[in-house]
């Protein structure tokens, strides 16, 4: 059952962290006419920023389109971001814009497709975030 679900652009960097993690995960599709996936469990969200030099434009129009569903969106339970250092104080947005508006938390920021540590960090951190939501929960 998959617990992730992530955009990842044509540039493949956000699929390819995904592929390492070695975890079940639904893609919301590049193409915006697709159908989007439907999470069947609460979910953590991986989503890359998109950013002009004001920090517009962060989050990739897919995702917003997918958190525009009210079904969709009661799901996510946190947000792991994305970026390129490049972007300075917008390192990883997406994820900060999104933790604020669904009031979620964000769980981890990663560079690009992330190193062996990002992946070691991730996996960890999710495994410590759903045992802690199973004792917590109802």
């Amino acid at each position: 059952m998959a617990r992730l679900v992530y955009f990842s652009s044509g540039s493949g960097n956000t699929a390819r962290l995904v592929a390492r993690l070695g975890l079940d995960a639904l893609r919301i599709p590049i193409d915006a006419t697709a159908p989007l996936p439907q999470p069947q469990t609460p979910y953590v969200l991986i989503c890359p920023t998109y950013s002009d030099g004001t920090g517009r434009g962060a989050v990739p129009r897919q995702v917003i389109r997918f958190l525009n569903d009210p079904d969709l969106c009661g799901g996510l339970r946190g947000v792991i971001g994305a970026g390129n250092r490049n972007f300075g104080r917008f390192y990883a947005h997406a994820a900060t814009v999104i933790a604020q508006k669904c009031a979620v938390p964000c769980l981890y920021r990663f560079e690009l497709a992330g190193t062996d540590t990002d992946i070691a960090h991730i996996r960890a951190g999710l495994h410590n975030f759903w045992r802690d939501q199973c004792l917590t929960v109802p």
